[in-house]
């Protein structure tokens, strides 16, 4: 076995640089807000080319821009500020609830940069955990979508894997609501990631992070900019026996070890003060092992079936694997033409999957060890303007679309049937069979909008537009789609939004099943019945309305509260080994909650919470029936019933103080806090699918970050930081999921309490 830095080392060499640290006065470090409360946002229209040559307010001081003239450096900042303030005006989020993450905040979460997106993504209101690493906004499943600098990245196969990493990020925002014309496809929230860049993070970082079971994570990051040109960049490894939720609740998770390899980098050439051309592209390549869930009786599949010599037959013992590949890359041309501001942008991305059975064990206790492989490989575009028409008229329009070729192909071992008994009981064939399946698909899914933001008087904004968006996969659908929001400021400090937004969702293409039914029919993996109606995009109406108010300096609170009425809502669920995601189709829908939301940030310190109620239901399933039992669907046929990830409570909390942050080795502490009142199981004992919520939780996270600054240079280079962060510090065992529930295969609990240590050394 390979040595590696243990947990113990790392947390030891911390606690040593403590003890001989000292205080020495030097530049003043500030702190800024650890996290900002959701508010309702109305875009300022000021020129941008004149705010980009006048003093920046920022704070309680006032950064005064050098002239363009005085030398080349001063003048990129420039440039650079410019386009990314019209950059971020093609995407304005007029009357949606914004949770925004600065890149302080983003450091102060125990974990910081070491954190996985959907970790960070917790902190956020309305945000529910689940397994495989899924988060759940709002009630909807997984209906987020993920922009880097403005541009949508379409879906891709991955799971439990992170594709995109906080590292990446200098800033990054959660939109929910009532969303803009903009905003289409994926509408349950928006994860908009302005990325790092060679102008503002010059200079590199190489970072070692490492702890319990195994826990090793090595990164390297590195910036520059030269003329014209800027360049960004980082690249971990990361190994771990964590890398899928644990089946007990176990200290140590049987067979869950995991090797994940990620890169991320970000080139652009500024062509003059009004052009900017821009390439990002990832690779994100994973392999895990799927934790085995001990102490299961085989069915009886097999009759007097033997298992092949040296295999094992114990639960305890499987070895199944599966492996997740995601390369991605956009590329992107900015630019402003007079009162015009657009980006237009060309991607592409590749997504696989590929789930490799314990051939014995799958066959014994679920009749079908199944090899699957998935593939999704999407390209497109996407074009956003901007037209600054009038004094208080601002036109937005734009279209996206991409083409999508969707491959799977799996081989089930499976028992073939030989016999129906008198009771109904189906008799196998000791000796298994192979049945190979495959299929393709090519769709395409588009949208337009244009809208208008208009204000007619100072304190108040209207913007409203029409989507329309159409998908030619599985199905063929199309609907447009009317959406205002209205922003009102009536007094100082205080702001009231309300909004109503058509919802046009397609069935993500890579979770729709093209599976033959027929092709198992009489064998032990046969389909629990041969429905399979076609899943169709959801359609709704969206409504939300809320208000944020100033109580004090550096504290302000915000209120929301939502309802959505759906029609063939999308819902996902795991039906077998392999954890690959199906869709499916509740013939109606509602979706209602309000969020509370506060923040308090002075000086050194920070605070802030959120708390969270909904309620998510179903009715009737209309698509994909063959995953259910006849009783599940009769039951949801006249009955609603809780989606799986309802989750009625939640809530999230921080606090961050940074001490001596006046001297040249700032200490700062930080936690945060993690409630959730439970997932939903099935009511067995009255026959209700997912009648039940699971056990109330509540996980507490620490963090220490000792800074060591340099004495020279820019403020980045060459600073050394020691970090000490104990997730679960309470080593609190709480379940995720117990095994039960529509779509739920497997149970799984969370972290226990894990000790990470880490050193990062700038150059």
């Amino acid at each position: 076995m390979t040595h590696r830095p243990s947990g113990l080392f790392l947390c030891s060499s911390f606690l040593s640089s403590l003890l001989v640290t000292g205080h020495t006065a030097a530049a003043q470090t500030t702190t800024p807000s650890m996290l900002a409360t959701a508010t309702a946002t109305t875009p300022t229209s000021t020129s941008t080319k004149a705010a980009a040559k006048t003093p920046v307010r920022k704070g309680a001081e006032t950064v005064q821009v050098i002239p363009q003239s005085t030398t080349h450096e001063a003048e990129q900042v420039i440039v650079t500020a410019h386009l990314d303030r019209a950059r971020s005006e093609l995407s304005p989020t007029t009357g949606a609830s914004v949770y925004r993450f600065s890149r302080q905040a983003l450091e102060n979460i125990p974990g910081g940069d070491n954190a996985p997106l959907n970790q960070v993504l917790l902190q956020a209101p309305g945000v529910a955990q689940d397994s495989y690493g899924q988060i759940h906004v709002r009630g909807d499943h997984n209906e987020v979508q993920f922009r880097l600098d403005g541009v949508q990245l379409p879906e891709g196969l991955s799971v439990f894997g992170q594709a995109l990493m906080t590292r990446f990020a200098n800033t990054m925002s959660l939109t929910t609501g009532a969303l803009p014309s903009q905003f289409g496809f994926l509408q349950a929230a928006v994860v908009d990631i302005t990325t790092k860049n060679g102008t503002t993070n010059e200079g590199g970082n190489l970072s070692i992070y490492g702890g319990a079971r195994d826990y090793f994570f090595p990164s390297l990051q590195y910036g520059f900019h030269k003329g014209k040109w800027d360049f960004f960049a980082t690249a971990d490894y990361v190994h771990d026996r964590v890398g899928i939720e644990n089946t007990t609740g176990s200290f140590n998770a049987p067979h869950d070890l995991s090797n994940q390899y990620h890169f991320l980098g970000h080139t652009r050439y500024t062509v003059d003060e009004d052009t900017r051309i821009s390439l990002i592209a990832g690779i994100s390549n994973a392999e895990y092992q799927l934790p085995n869930n001990p102490g299961q009786t085989p069915p009886d599949w097999s009759n007097n079936y033997t298992p092949p010599a040296g295999t094992t037959t114990s639960s305890n013992s499987l070895n199944e694997h599966q492996k997740q590949i995601t390369d991605f890359a956009v590329l992107a041309l900015q630019k402003e033409i007079g009162a015009f501001s657009l980006q237009d942008s060309v991607f592409t991305r590749y997504s696989s999957l590929r789930y490799s059975p314990d051939l014995t064990g799958d066959l014994l206790y679920l009749g079908n060890a199944q090899q699957a492989a998935r593939s999704v490989f999407s390209t497109g575009t996407q074009h956003d303007v901007t037209w600054r028409a009038a004094r208080d008229h601002t036109v937005r329009f734009g279209l996206q679309a991409f083409v999508e070729r969707n491959v799977s192909k799996t081989t089930s071992t499976v028992f073939p049937q030989t016999n129906v008994g008198s009771t109904g009981a189906a008799t196998y064939s000791p000796n298994p069979i192979n049945v190979y399946d495959g299929s393709g698909k090519t769709g395409m899914v588009y949208g337009l909008y244009a809208q208008d933001e208009w204000q007619p008087l100072r304190n108040l904004t209207i913007n409203y537009g029409l989507r329309f968006d159409g998908v030619s996969e599985y199905t063929s659908e199309h609907q447009v789609s009317p959406r205002v929001n209205v922003v009102w400021k009536p007094w100082q400090g205080g702001t009231l939004h309300a909004g109503y937004s058509r919802y046009f969702t397609p069935p993500p293409f890579e979770v729709v099943s093209g599976t033959s039914l027929y092709r198992l029919n009489n064998t032990s993996g046969a389909p629990n019945n041969t429905d399979n109606s076609k899943v169709r995009a959801e359609r709704d109406h969206y409504f939300d309305a809320g208000f944020d108010q100033a109580i004090l300096p550096g504290w302000h609170i915000a209120f929301d509260a939502y309802y959505k009425l759906a029609k063939n809502l999308i819902d996902e669920g795991q039906f077998g080994a392999p954890i690959i995601m199906s869709g499916f189709n509740y013939r109606h829908g509602q979706v209602n909650g309000y969020e509370v939301s506060t923040s308090y940030d002075r000086g050194p310190f920070s605070l802030y919470g959120n708390f969270a109620w909904s309620r998510a239901i179903g009715k009737k399933i209309t698509s994909a029936q063959f995953n259910f039992d006849q009783g599940e669907l009769n039951y949801i046929s006249n009955h609603w019933v809780h989606l799986d990830h309802d989750q009625r409570w939640t809530a999230s909390a921080g606090t961050a103080y940074t001490f001596f942050h006046t001297t040249r080795t700032p200490l700062r502490l930080s936690a945060t806090v993690v409630y959730g009142s439970g997932l939903r199981a099935d009511d067995d004992a009255n026959g209700i699918p997912n009648g039940l919520a699971l056990t109330p939780y509540a996980t507490v996270n620490f963090s220490a970050v000792q800074t060591i600054h340099n004495t020279f240079g820019k403020a980045w280079q060459g600073d050394t930081q020691l970090r000490l962060d104990v997730i679960n510090l309470g080593d609190h065992t709480y379940m995720l999921r117990d095994g039960s529930g529509i779509g739920v295969s497997a149970p799984q609990y969370g972290l226990r309490r894990t000790i990470l240590c880490g050193v990062s050394q700038g150059f």
